[in-house]
């Protein structure tokens, strides 16, 4: 007969809590933050960026931000790091105390942003005359009204 071997929980502690996590989402993505866009020119250049694969905007308690999904390169298959010794300062600095292993980031977002027709869709709510272009500087135009110069025959001769 097989002798059962009890399990025993192995208590987290912040110097082991990655351990637990298994899609090592804080590892899968990087953030910028970027100033408030205000004017429809600033959301216009939001949209060519949200427009390239795996680009997101999101705003929360601290502000607007840039989100690219893209996984670190040295993410092993495990969720470990493939240079933990040597590993860059922001991620020796991240802070796991509270992290998206015990909540979804996404549970803070006021505003989020997942694809050109989302954004979209928000400008044209936020603006009264969206049009997708930027606001033009002056009025382009054929001058004034009835000002269309008169082509003359040529005479022979």
């Amino acid at each position: 007969m097989a002798k059962k071997i009890p399990l025993v929980a192995e208590e987290m502690t912040p110097e082991n809590k990655c351990s637990f996590c298994k899609n090592s989402k804080c590892c899968t993505y990087f953030t910028q933050q970027i100033d408030t866009p205000r004017k429809k020119s600033e959301f216009v250049h939001m949209l060519w960026q949200i427009s390239h694969r795996d680009v997101q905007f999101y705003k929360d308690e601290d502000g607007w931000f840039l989100l690219v999904n893209s996984p670190c390169v040295h993410l092993l298959e495990g969720g470990g790091c493939g240079i933990y010794d040597s590993r860059p300062k922001i991620c020796r600095d991240y802070d796991n105390d509270y992290c998206e292993y015990d909540a979804s980031a996404e549970e803070g977002f006021e505003l989020f942003f997942d694809s050109y027709d989302a954004l979209l869709k928000y400008c044209k709510k936020r603006f009264k005359k969206w049009d997708g272009k930027k606001a033009k500087k002056g009025k382009q135009g054929k001058g004034k009204k009835g000002s269309k110069k008169k082509e003359g025959k040529k005479s022979k001769g």
